[in-house]
């Protein structure tokens, strides 16, 4: 254990660590395995003995994350051109035209929400690519969903580390077990929002429409972002 905790010390307390922080972070955005959010309350919980410092473990933390989900957006923006090419009528166009109506209607909620679900943020990020969300729109809500994100994690983890201070591991384990039940219960309200809604109005037709300006829809054609 105390080999363990040599190891775990001198990597977070290096000043590499600043640097395999934001990588870390924007992998995560378009490639989910990564484990962000641990390293980012890993971070926070040694923070509270003064190294690394919390305001750099939750700047980079943000700015990984802001830059990740710019790459999945550019990513599902990429496959635009196929989304087009779907045949109307088919299950997919009809699951792609509910995709770009909710995202029209309240996409950035969603990117913020989505941002505190590992998995859920990329598939958010990719379908605002790839139904033409307005870029400008995206890094508005991208930002406020990473600055969050990066507070939540290393408050999350400083205040484990305060109550820790003489086991820093057990501050971690507590902020990663805060933080999956965070998760739990933000995938357990959308799950059941979700049953609400599709046993209030039936699965979606499919149909073209408006939104709020976020994104375009031609009918027939798909949807054309205004960056």
């Amino acid at each position: 254990m105390d080999a363990v905790m040599g190891l775990v010390d001198t990597a977070v307390t290096s000043p590499w660590f600043y640097v395999a922080l934001f990588v870390v972070a924007a992998l995560d955005g378009f490639f989910p395995v990564v484990p962000s959010e641990s390293m980012v309350i890993t971070g926070g919980v040694y923070a509270a003995s003064g190294r690394p410092e919390l305001e750099l473990v939750v700047v980079l933390a943000a700015l990984g994350a802001f830059t990740g989900d710019h790459v999945s957006y550019l990513i599902g923006r990429g496959s635009r051109g196929r989304m087009r090419g779907l045949r109307p009528g088919t299950r997919r166009h009809a699951a792609f035209g509910w995709a770009r109506r909710t995202m029209a209607e309240r996409g950035g909620l969603i990117l913020v929400v989505a941002r505190y679900v590992p998995g859920g943020r990329t598939a958010v990020t990719l379908t605002m690519g790839a139904v033409g969300f307005r870029l400008r729109s995206f890094s508005l809500f991208a930002g406020v969903a990473a600055v969050s994100w990066g507070l939540y994690g290393g408050l999350l983890g400083y205040v484990g580390g305060h109550a820790f201070e003489d086991d820093p591991l057990k501050g971690v384990a507590v902020g990663i077990g805060l933080a999956l039940s965070m998760t739990a219960v933000v995938e357990g309200v959308r799950f059941l929002r979700h049953r609400r809604r599709r046993n209030a109005a039936g699965v979606p037709d499919g149909r073209g429409g408006r939104g709020d300006g976020d994104v375009e829809v031609a009918d027939g054609v798909g949807p054309t972002s205004e960056v």
